[in-house]
């Protein structure tokens, strides 16, 4: 299911996968279990690799009151491309599946 905003879900810095945790210390451990929640449209196995930070952005979930997005190339056997999903560890909200991936059931 695709969030409706500016963007394709996760496909852009204006409209990033909001996992949180980042107050909590957990904010990497959540990034890296929301991608391995996912697989390709067929059951695939996804592999992700993170790029960087990017995007600075306010938030009241930061000590600072900024946040930086992360970057993620991700591919599953048989894509024909790799993608870059961005994701926000400091805000959370109800998390979907990006447009091309689903999740593990």
């Amino acid at each position: 299911m695709e969030k409706k905003s500016e963007g394709l879900y996760g496909y852009s810095e204006k409209n990033p996968i909001k996992v949180g945790g980042a107050m909590q210390g957990e904010g990497p451990a959540r990034e890296r279990e929301y991608l391995n929640s996912l697989t390709g449209m067929n059951g695939e196995s996804v592999s992700f690799f993170r790029l960087g930070s990017c995007c600075p952005f306010e938030t009241e979930n930061s000590g600072m009151g900024m946040g930086m997005l992360d970057r993620y190339s991700v591919t599953y056997e048989g894509k024909e491309d790799t993608v870059v999903l961005y994701i926000n560890m400091y805000d959370e909200d109800v998390q979907y599946a990006p447009e091309g991936f689903k999740f593990k059931f």
